[in-house]
């Protein structure tokens, strides 16, 4: 059961977030460091879900040189066609094994107290 916007959810691990803190109309110059500790059990509502796979330069370069190659292959010359559908298959590995990477799962949490986790693992909440 994955997770889903609406949903029920509790930490199910201690979480300690570091930073700085800043209030709301201030930078974070004029801000001080701070942590705050959340107890595994507390329970929230899931807000949003995020899922994405982190693009490298490669899986980037593949998109834009067979965008390139779809819209305009017809219309360049041989050579330069062929030079970017070479390219293209060199970067092909990066492409495969970019979508067989996992996804990863983020999740904004609205806990019952009112704090608000934003941009969290997904694989740290667990169902009540």
């Amino acid at each position: 059961m994955g997770l889903n916007e609406g949903q029920r959810v509790k930490l199910a691990v201690d979480l300690r977030l570091t930073g700085q803190v800043v209030p709301a109309g201030e930078t974070a110059q004029e801000a001080g460091a701070g942590f705050l500790v959340l107890a595994a059990g507390a329970e929230g509502t899931v807000e949003r879900v995020d899922a994405d796979r982190p693009q490298g330069h490669e899986v980037r370069e593949y998109e834009r040189l067979g965008s390139l190659l779809d819209a305009f292959g017809h219309q360049m010359p041989p050579a330069s066609r062929e030079q970017v559908a070479d390219q293209v298959a060199a970067l092909r590995p990066a492409w495969v094994a970019h979508q067989e990477r996992k996804l990863r799962l983020t999740v904004r949490v609205r806990f019952d107290n009112g704090f608000v986790l934003d941009d969290a693992p997904g694989d740290l909440f667990v169902f009540p």
